[in-house]
């Protein structure tokens, strides 16, 4: 029996040692798992302020690799450090006390700083940096940012070197010591570790809310599993304005009709024609004719009013509708990315990255490879330096819900494009009034979702039917600049019940 009990004894403790062991494992693995993934939200968000995990690879990783590889692997070693770095000084915290030098372990926090900064890629430029006075964000660095994603790893890797190296000097004798304490998992730790688990399955739903708003996961996953089954009947039905611009029906009343004034059904009477710009964009290579054309005979063909858009000028004023909305992007596209004008030599997309930008690096329907080569360079429309300012004035006071920018920085498709409406627009002799007007009608049916939205907004909220808002103010920095745009309409549209749909889809940035 003596014998018996002593065996039980000794299993009873080597059960609890393996039990402490797995625990003190699984909370050290829980402080890591929740720093690297803090860290990486952290890191998604502010590439998200410019732009997407979407952006960064369908712009990088076929024609940059020599950026693109480094980039992510730079970025995932960070956040991998960073969560070596966090558990690791608990342990040595919770087994020696604070370090002497607690300046040696500030490294990982400045790391955190400057890869967060350097998290934002120059698709759309950094408005992080460029916020603290660094012009044109990363790409005033010759590496595009890279030099920093290196500096953070760097600065991540030296306090596990230091910590690492003390440590193994203390056990050895090497170096005079703190008394040593139990830095395993105790059962007085159990509240920390229940709140730990708490923030990790926090952070993961976060992480999956936020991700599954970028467009690449929509190449990870068919959009028709996301689709709530109830509304599939209307969407094989071909709801028109769903199909055509992603912006759906509900059962609100007001949220219908203001669907209907936002997008009208018989579209917009616009007073700007194309003219002979089309041809010049032909003669001149931007525009190359067989890509085109292959383009839209996979999609269906050109409407019949545009059919002959690229062999004759076109003096009829645009009428845009849901159906080719996206066809005026990439018409107007190339005239705002290569009509010259004097100012467009400050232009924030007139430097290192010319060729990296969405509006540049994104048109490859001309004949050379990369738009950037067309940038500023044809007089497609010809504007006198009195005309030239006037678009200039109003493009850096017109922003797109996409991101920061001005469509004066016509760092996208719809940038360059609005900015060869209002180039089209202050030559054919319209008023400042007159393209205001005009660019929000046009950005309406480019970004239909955020201006439905938006006229919820003014409506609900400041009393104004959306035919009475300045059209000015709506296309300023306070509500179509993205982070202004979910800071004054979306987060106070959110607050009311039942006035949304449940799901709505993006508008991408690609011919």
């Amino acid at each position: 029996m003596g014998a018996a009990a002593t065996v039980n004894t000794t299993m009873v403790k080597l059960n609890k040692k393996i039990k402490k062991k797995i625990l003190t494992a699984l909370f050290y693995a829980l402080l890591g798992s929740i720093s690297s993934l803090a860290l990486f939200l952290i890191f998604y968000w502010s590439l998200r302020l410019n732009a997407s995990i979407y952006n960064l690879v369908t712009n990088y990783a076929k024609d940059l690799p020599l950026y693109f590889w480094p980039y992510v692997i730079l970025t995932l070693g960070t956040l991998i450090l960073f969560g070596i770095n966090v558990p690791l000084f608990v342990y040595r915290l919770r087994k020696y006390g604070f370090p002497k030098l607690f300046a040696k372990q500030s490294g990982s926090g400045l790391a955190a700083i400057i890869g967060v900064f350097a998290s934002a890629c120059p698709v759309c430029g950094s408005t992080l940096l460029s916020a603290i006075g660094i012009a044109g964000g990363l790409t005033a660095f010759p590496l595009g940012g890279l030099e920093l994603k290196a500096l953070s790893f760097g600065l991540m890797a030296l306090p596990i070197a230091l910590t690492t190296r003390q440590l193994k000097r203390f056990a050895t004798g090497a170096e005079a010591c703190p008394v040593p304490r139990d830095a395993s998992f105790k059962t007085k730790d159990t509240p920390w570790f229940l709140a730990l688990v708490v923030v990790i399955v926090a952070l993961g739903y976060l992480a999956v809310k936020m991700l599954a708003s970028d467009p690449i996961f929509f190449l990870i996953f068919p959009r028709t599993s996301l689709i709530n089954p109830a509304d599939l009947p209307r969407r094989q039905a071909g709801n028109r304005l769903y199909e055509a611009n992603q912006v759906q029906t509900s059962n609100n009343p007001l949220y219908d009709e203001l669907v209907a004034k936002v997008l009208p059904e018989k579209g917009f009477q616009s007073k700007i024609y194309l003219a002979d710009s089309i041809l010049k964009l032909v003669e001149k290579g931007v525009i190359d004719r067989e890509k085109f054309e292959a383009i839209y005979q996979e999609r269906g063909g050109l409407p019949d009013e545009l059919k002959d858009i690229l062999t004759q000028a076109s003096n009829a004023p645009i009428h845009l509708t849901v159906d080719n909305a996206n066809i005026y992007v990439n018409l107007l596209w190339p005239i705002g990315l290569s009509n010259y004008m004097d100012s467009n030599k400050e232009s924030p997309v007139n430097g290192k990255s010319l060729y990296n930008f969405a509006s540049t690096g994104g048109w490859k329907i001309g004949k050379e490879k990369n738009g950037g080569a067309y940038f500023n360079k044809f007089e497609i429309v010809t504007l006198t330096p009195d005309q030239q300012a006037r678009v200039t004035e109003i493009a850096k006071n017109t922003y797109r819900p996409c991101c920061d920018n001005s469509t004066f920085f016509q760092d996208c498709n719809h940038g360059s494009a609005l900015l060869g409406l209002l180039q089209l627009g202050v030559i054919q002799g319209l008023t400042d009034d007159e393209l205001y007007k005009e660019a929000l009608a046009f950005n309406s049916f480019w970004f239909p979702n955020n201006y439905i939205e938006t006229a919820l907004y003014f409506k609900v909220k400041k009393n104004t039917d959306w035919e009475n808002v300045d059209p000015k103010e709506v296309l300023g920095y306070n509500y179509s600049a993205i982070s202004q745009w979910k800071k004054n309409v979306q987060t106070e549209i959110a607050k009311i019940p039942n006035l949304l749909p449940e799901t709505k889809s993006g508008v991408k940035c690609g011919v």
